[in-house]
């Protein structure tokens, strides 16, 4: 996305795309509906925790390790191969977003930095800063051109410059834009991914339309797909109105579906049945 250019706010722009204000008012609806759920009242804690536990795992599974729920619950020790690597990294940054709120919109830059050094877990010269020029990128589920690492500050600079600003777009606006730019740019050698739908699930929380965290749009991410992911992605990389509009009612979709998952949770705690 580009950051330049006359327009004041155009993070607030992009409301004014076709078919985005729809989606806007469709994900406020249904975030609406699930936090007037009589559970809500009782049991919001449980629903939390079990969103973030759904979330991390849709997460992971967009990033090569898609496994059942159950396991995820089983595991212990994520340390073996790859799969259990990644998924051990979604769960720590499910776990890791909530503490980032209050820092990100004075330092968000900070807060991505943290949210990778959290998700690599290792102590590499590499982790928790943008990489530097000749660094390679261990991404291969996104095979889009690369920036360079001089296009890749250019841009989380400016990023980083919107949300200080602030901006009146919609919350769902907000976090489309992070979590494609931050796609785009793949700013870390790796994890980015992960740092992204983290990234987007930040905004979500702190502008205030899902304060609770109930409504995991990684959930929705992963039963979209791999392929409607990337293909949307690829919309908002072509920079056209139809293709960030396209993108950010992807990301609105898959909010609406991390609602649907939140809410049968809760019809299944109102039953006695979880």
């Amino acid at each position: 996305m580009s950051t330049t250019g006359a327009t004041a706010d155009p993070l607030a722009a992009l409301g004014s795309l076709p078919g985005v204000a729809e989606s806007v008012e469709s994900v406020r609806k249904a975030v609406d509906r699930v936090y007037g759920h009589r559970v809500m009242r009782r049991r919001s804690t449980e629903i939390t925790a079990e969103a973030a536990l759904r979330g991390a795992r849709g997460s992971a599974a967009l990033s090569g390790a898609d496994w059942a729920l159950e396991e995820v619950r089983r595991r212990t020790d994520f340390s073996g191969d790859a799969e259990a690597r990644v998924m051990g990294a979604a769960l720590r940054l499910s776990a890791e977003a909530g503490q980032l709120l209050s820092i990100w919109r004075q330092s968000p830059l900070r807060v991505l930095a943290r949210l990778h050094l959290v998700a690599a877990a290792s102590g590499g010269e590499e982790v928790g800063r943008p990489r530097q020029a000749g660094e390679p990128v261990d991404e291969p589920l996104i095979e889009l051109p690369l920036p360079d690492a001089a296009e890749v500050s250019g841009r989380l600079e400016g990023l980083a410059d919107l949300i200080i600003a602030g901006t009146s777009a919609p919350a769902l606006v907000t976090a489309a834009v992070v979590h494609g730019e931050l796609l785009a740019l793949r700013p870390f050698v790796s994890h980015n991914g992960l740092v992204a739908r983290a990234a987007e699930r930040i905004v979500l929380i702190g502008s205030g339309l899902d304060p609770k965290a109930i409504c995991p749009a990684e959930v929705g991410h992963a039963e979209l797909g791999r392929a409607s992911y990337l293909a949307a992605l690829d919309g908002y990389v072509s920079g056209t109105p139809e293709g960030m509009a396209a993108w950010i009612a992807h990301c609105g979709k898959a909010v609406e579906l991390g609602v649907r998952e939140s809410t049968a949770v809760c019809e299944a705690l109102q039953r006695g049945a979880a």
